[in-house]
């Protein structure tokens, strides 16, 4: 089994949420939350905090912790085909500086402030799903019951 830590930013203004358009080693792409893999060493904290200045070009303030997702993704599923668990972190973070930009050389496209209600027509990334969740429900425990994957959402 592969396992990746990883830190998101939920960052909501007004109706509109900031997604980013990731595009994969063979050229898939899907939208997902500007974050990623916590380094070694790294504070989850600080992890969403750079990941949103590389994928968007703006500095982020987190407000708060919205919750952890744990998730297991079957062999069959898995990018490489080996059994996966991705553990997120998902932080409620305003934007506070910064100039909304593609990410230079890296595995984003291009980062979009969403309507809300189209969210739910794009091809997009299961974490997508639980941070919009998290945000929305704030369960006191930070833990969101599991979200089906399907259709137009993916692992």
């Amino acid at each position: 089994m592969s396992f990746r830590l990883a830190a998101y930013a939920v960052c909501i203004k007004g109706e509109r949420v900031l997604l980013v358009h990731y595009v994969t080693p063979t050229g898939e792409t899907h939208w997902t939350l500007p974050g990623g893999e916590v380094e070694h060493a790294e504070d989850p904290f600080d992890a969403v905090i750079r990941e949103v200045a590389e994928e968007t070009g703006y500095q982020a303030l987190v407000e708060r912790l919205l919750g952890v997702d744990s998730r297991v993704i079957p062999a069959a599923e898995a990018r490489f085909g080996v059994e996966h668990q991705n553990v997120g972190i998902f932080y409620g973070v305003r934007v506070v500086g910064g100039v909304l930009r593609s990410e230079a050389n890296g595995e984003t496209a291009e980062s979009v402030w969403t309507p809300l209600p189209d969210v739910t027509r794009l091809r997009r990334s299961a974490v997508v799903d639980v941070g919009l969740t998290l945000a929305r429900t704030c369960p006191p425990t930070g833990h969101v019951a599991p979200v089906p994957v399907g259709g137009l959402i993916q692992h």
